[in-house]
């Protein structure tokens, strides 16, 4: 695990090397407290092509730990002006707990945008349920 996070870390250097968009991402979460509501779910990614942006944000498992989640999205610009389509997948288990989900941009200023989303995991859980979630996003593109 290790060796992949180094792995990462090591792509994400040489690419803001040459960086054209770097977003920093972070996820609204209402059942923590203090500054831990705005940065517990953080990440940051890169823009690899024209609408395609790829990242590593950091989240909360099934039990609460801190862990680390691969995301990637797709601006809908040719569909729908500021809409993208979203992936997020943890590194164990990848395959098993992908979510996907829509959302919208929103420009505040400059690089500032409020994203407000919608994500479902892609598999149900063992209740046989497939409940989505609704979420208020913050982004900074430069």
């Amino acid at each position: 695990m290790k060796k992949v996070l180094l792995t990462v870390a090591i792509a994400f250097a040489t690419l803001f090397a040459s960086a054209q968009d770097i977003m920093v991402v972070s996820t609204y979460d209402g059942d923590l407290e203090g500054s831990e509501v705005i940065t517990a779910n953080i990440g940051v990614g890169y823009q690899v092509m024209d609408g395609i942006t790829v990242g590593l944000v950091m989240a909360k498992d099934a039990l609460g730990e801190d862990s680390y989640e691969l995301f990637g999205r797709y601006d809908l610009g040719a569909y729908a002006e500021n809409a993208y389509a979203s992936i997020q997948m943890p590194t164990e288990d990848a395959t098993d707990n992908m979510k996907i989900g829509v959302g919208y941009t929103f420009t505040v200023w400059n690089g500032l945008a409020i994203e407000p989303n919608y994500t479902m995991p892609i598999n149900a859980d063992d209740a046989g349920e497939r409940e989505g979630s609704f979420n208020i996003g913050v982004a900074y593109r430069f």
